[in-house]
């Protein structure tokens, strides 16, 4: 798999995603961000390429899935000067809630907002680490919209092309920094 990117220079952060074979099970490549948080310079990078198309959307909400998503959204958020809202997994959130279950390849799964965590109309962006399938990002912005969030745009570090993530997202409009074939 080769990697490319939509963000000029973001090639540069290539060398700071670790392949791990056969991981969480065999015949999977998992790409590990842990040297790409650890670095400082890369870090700041990744942020600033899912931060800079956006800059002049007046975003309001940044939404990030947990987990990874709660990292790069939060630092997106701050650029942005816009507020953080996590989604999470059942039984996380303290207050009234929403929540949303979802088809997976081999079963269920489910993800909770708080229910007052969007005001109607606020603008927002959803931000994660990757999009694989795309059935977890496809849920998160649906719980989104339940709640009266306008979502301007969906952002992430990387997206696994052959896997046709995007296409469950075609209703919002996309953003990648390295895509891998």
């Amino acid at each position: 798999m080769s990697a490319h990117t939509t963000t000029p220079g973001g090639l540069e952060l290539c060398p700071l995603i670790r392949d791990i074979a056969d991981f969480p099970k065999p015949g999977i490549l998992f790409r590990d961000i842990t040297p790409l948080l650890g670095d400082p310079a890369g870090l700041s990078l990744a942020v600033e390429f899912l931060t800079q198309p956006f800059r002049s959307q007046h975003i309001d909400i940044v939404v990030g899935a947990e987990s990874r998503g709660f990292i790069f959204g939060t630092a997106v958020a701050r650029n942005l000067s816009a507020g953080f809202v996590p989604i999470r997994k059942p039984g996380k959130l303290p207050a009234e809630k929403r929540s949303i279950t979802y088809e997976l390849e081999y079963g269920k799964d489910t993800v909770e907002i708080h229910a007052d965590a969007i005001r109607p109309g606020q603008r927002v962006l959803m931000i994660d680490d990757l999009l694989a399938t795309g059935g977890t990002m496809k849920a998160c912005c649906e719980l989104v919209e339940q709640i009266g969030g306008n979502i301007i745009a969906v952002a992430v570090l990387i997206e696994l092309i052959a896997l046709g993530g995007r296409e469950k997202l075609a209703k919002w409009p996309f953003h990648c920094v390295l895509s891998y074939d």
